[in-house]
């Protein structure tokens, strides 16, 4: 089974915000004094972060959900719930965030300690004591807690590499980079051998050093989906610069002017600008070539050529370093809409959204006629009765707030 994940969906749920609690003083000789009923905690939020030691995202595959901690309750004597915890889950440096039902990207974790703020945890419900005032001496209810936002995303996984080798299946792309680093890729001599990237750190000197990313190797329509390969275009995307490997010892007849001609096709099919990125473009397999080439060529088995193609991929990734600033994180913010709006869902249904109107029913207890008085007051503030009216709504009508529904009255 692989190893190496690059595509998986992740549910992010924050923490859900504690409830507040309902108290009154009773010290001394007052059996039931002012109310001290303290609020409860904020649930905590669900971070992603990028992380270079985090190599894929094989621990979301069969365990997609991650939730972050609930706050505590709110106690008597003006005693405040405790905050939950935040999660922070570790992604590799380049995952990209989707919504997984719209596709909006929402995330582009590019760099090592990028973050996203995921999902919200929950806000914590107030206690008694905070309704307290000249005409409310005694309020007997209090915010119940928020429920911590919850969503499925959908995490893509670009691989941030310097170089990234280019070839048909079985070109010797994973022979070079355990030739030239530390990697230890599986090597076959059969088609298809490479079924994930592989990284590798090419060291020069002690001060330079870059990265090598193996791509499962292209077929002519890779771009179109075709072959193993195509899944793997995108880690191409973010290299600084291509090594374009030609087989000179091919199996099916392809000769290296055409592999290239393919090549080339592919990745511009793909992606246009690919094309203009810096690139070396060379013959592999020296040692048993069976087709004429004119460029440069290497065997990674005897090592021919293999230093001086090193070199000039250091210096070309120290151009292109130098050229290209480091990538910056992109993370897009879309608050959510404050007041209230109205939706019609039917003849006779309507629905109000917005981040305050839904506050209103999701922290207060709506089973006592104290509390829901309240509520009615917070609507009256959001201008909801006014705003119901102007979208048509009759007496009678349902009127939904997030969970919560009920029968609209005019002058109500």
């Amino acid at each position: 089974m692989s190893g190496f994940v690059d595509e998986v969906q992740l549910n992010v749920r924050g923490g859900d915000g504690g409830a507040g609690c309902v108290a009154f003083r009773r010290e001394g000789p007052v059996a039931y004094g002012g109310p001290n009923g303290g609020d409860g905690g904020n649930g905590g939020d669900v971070w992603l972060v990028a992380d270079r030691n985090v190599a894929s995202l094989l621990a979301f595959r069969d365990h997609p959900h991650r939730r972050a901690v609930n706050g505590v309750h709110g106690k008597g004597k003006d005693q405040h719930g405790r905050r939950g915890d935040a999660l922070e889950v570790h992604v590799p440096e380049g995952t990209i965030a989707y919504d997984m039902y719209t596709g909006e990207l929402l995330a582009d974790l590019a760099n090592h300690g990028d973050r996203w703020l995921a999902a919200h945890g929950g806000r914590g419900g107030r206690g008694n004591a905070k309704f307290w005032s000249n005409k409310r001496r005694a309020p007997s209810f209090a915010e119940q807690g928020e429920h911590g936002e919850e969503r499925w995303l959908k995490l893509e996984l670009k691989l941030m590499a310097d170089v990234a080798l280019v070839g048909f299946p079985n070109v010797g792309k994973s022979t070079l980079i355990s030739v030239i680093s530390a990697a230890k890729p599986k090597i076959a001599n059969y088609p298809f051998t490479t079924l994930e990237p592989n990284l590798g750190v090419v060291r020069v000197d002690e001060d330079t050093d870059f990265v090598v990313a193996d791509i499962p190797g292209l077929i002519e329509g890779a771009s179109e989906g075709k072959g193993l390969g195509h899944q793997f275009l995108r880690h191409i995307e973010r290299a600084r610069v291509l090594c374009v490997m030609l087989d000179l010892a091919p199996v099916d007849g392809i000769g290296p002017h055409e592999q290239e001609q393919i090549l080339l096709r592919e990745l511009g099919e793909y992606q246009p600008e690919l094309l203009g990125r810096p690139r070396i473009t060379i013959g592999t397999k020296a040692d048993m070539a069976t087709e004429a080439w004119d460029g440069e060529s290497i065997s990674a088995i005897t090592h021919q050529g293999v230093r001086e193609l090193v070199g000039r991929l250091a210096a070309l990734v120290h151009e292109a370093r130098q050229a290209q600033p480091v990538q910056e994180g992109i993370v897009i913010i879309r608050p959510q809409a404050e007041g209230a709006k109205v939706e019609r869902l039917g003849e006779h249904e309507f629905r109000l959204v917005g981040r305050q109107v839904e506050r209103v029913v999701a922290l207060n207890d709506v089973t006592t006629p104290e509390a829901m008085a309240y509520i009615d007051h917070q609507l009256e503030r959001l201008n909801v009765p006014k705003l119901l009216a102007r979208a048509g709504a009759m007496d009678g009508d349902v009127v939904w707030i997030a969970d919560f529904s009920f029968e609209y009255q005019q002058g109500s």
